[in-house]
């Protein structure tokens, strides 16, 4: 059988950055989320808390930003009072929740999502993907999804093939 050690290898195609652990999975029992704590080993900052790995999803979301994603969901921000009520409050989650996972000493504290200061901006569809499927309200990240199927059908990561 697989560890999630290295099933996450597999996806990334290197070892993920610091500890993490596994928040969410496929239908196929693969990671598909990671959260990470936000200081690495040599004392750097890392704010992203959730990261995605799931390949396929990777390369959908990847898609969807080529496309000018990233630019439009800024845009709609910026010009939909509840959707930037409801950003912001999917930020404040982000926060909490990356506080928790530091045991309470978070050096990235100025940061949300995607290392984002104003969390109005959006820079990496990716990291809003995760942290909805992770379970924050992220009207970003779960916009993004809509319509794009992210699961495989072939369980490409337990079974150790390539990605």
């Amino acid at each position: 059988m697989i560890t999630d050690n290295e099933v996450v290898l597999l996806q990334l195609g290197r070892e993920p950055r610091g500890t993490w652990r596994s928040v969410v999975r496929c239908r196929h029992a693969a990671p598909v989320v990671i959260a990470t704590r936000p200081d690495l080993e040599d004392g750097e900052p890392f704010p992203t808390l959730f990261w995605l790995t799931c390949p396929v999803l990777c390369e959908r979301v990847s898609a969807l930003e080529s496309s000018g994603a990233t630019d439009a969901w800024t845009d709609r921000l910026a010009s939909d009072v509840d959707l930037a009520a409801a950003m912001g409050a999917a930020d404040e989650v982000y926060r909490r929740l990356r506080q928790a996972e530091a045991e309470g000493a978070d050096r990235c504290s100025t940061v949300g999502i995607a290392g984002q200061r104003d969390p109005l901006k959006v820079k990496c569809l990716h990291a809003h993907v995760a942290a909805y499927l992770a379970g924050i309200a992220d009207p970003v990240g779960q916009g993004a999804l809509e319509g794009v199927p992210w699961e495989c059908d072939d369980a490409r990561c337990v079974r150790g093939g390539s990605v």
